[in-house]
């Protein structure tokens, strides 16, 4: 007589089969399904797993007070909470709002310490040696304008991934929103930062190091925020 086989698809009622014939139970099994279908901030990550094993412990246990064993009330509890291609967006929405926020505050940080970093006369890479051209005075106003615009903006980001979630019309969008920003503003202020240490007036006040800095205090820092504005895009 041969063997019955079953699925063990979350979501499907597994009738008559005892749990010593599967390596895994019905919750542990669609758990492990549920945690590769998802990624993103390994915290709240952690946090929605967390959830979600105790909503289907609590499920099975009221299945069991309901006279079921064990095994088939881990089946019913997995039924209850749904197919993994109904669970999944849902989770991936809230994963992408916390890697937008976390974008987001990257961003916003980065941006707030260009002004220090590049404060005339503090450090030996910015040493004040007269007049600046025309050009780099042009470099200079618009690398402010866009660094005070996407200061103003991350901040907004902050917000949108924080109360704004209370509307759905924002929520439903600042995940991809907030992608799309940072990587522009990311981008933008990039372009500026190269064009000015490259600059001739530029080079020869600040030689090496001023390169040197614009690398590690700029473009890294946005590489590491275009980095998560992409995932950020993947969850959207």
């Amino acid at each position: 007589m041969e063997t019955p086989t079953c699925s063990t698809r979350p979501g499907r009622i597994l009738v008559g089969v005892p749990a010593t014939e599967t390596s895994r139970a019905p919750v542990e099994t669609y758990l492990a399904e549920l945690s590769r279908a998802l990624s993103g901030p390994r915290r709240r990550r952690a946090d929605l797993m967390a959830e979600a094993r105790d909503s289907l412990e609590d499920a099975t246990e009221a299945f069991e007070a309901g006279g079921l064993s064990r095994w088939d009330a881990e089946q019913h509890a997995v039924a209850d909470f749904g197919e993994l291609d109904e669970v999944v967006p849902g989770y991936r929405a809230e994963l992408g709002i916390a890697q937008g926020r976390r974008t987001a505050l990257a961003l916003c940080l980065v941006m707030l310490a260009q002004p220090i970093i590049w404060k005339e006369g503090l450090w030996a890479w910015n040493r004040d040696s007269g007049s600046p051209t025309a050009y780099t005075a042009f470099l200079n106003d618009l690398v402010m304008v866009i660094g005070m615009l996407t200061i103003v903006g991350s901040v907004l980001a902050l917000l949108a991934s924080g109360i704004g979630l209370r509307y759905p019309a924002v929520r439903d969008r600042a995940t991809r929103a907030i992608a799309v920003f940072a990587l522009l503003s990311g981008g933008a202020v990039s372009v500026v930062a190269i064009a000015l240490s490259t600059s001739s007036a530029l080079a020869e006040r600040s030689g090496p190091d001023g390169i040197a800095v614009v690398l590690g205090f700029v473009l890294f820092p946005l590489l590491l925020v275009g980095r998560s504005a992409r995932r950020c895009l993947r969850l959207a």
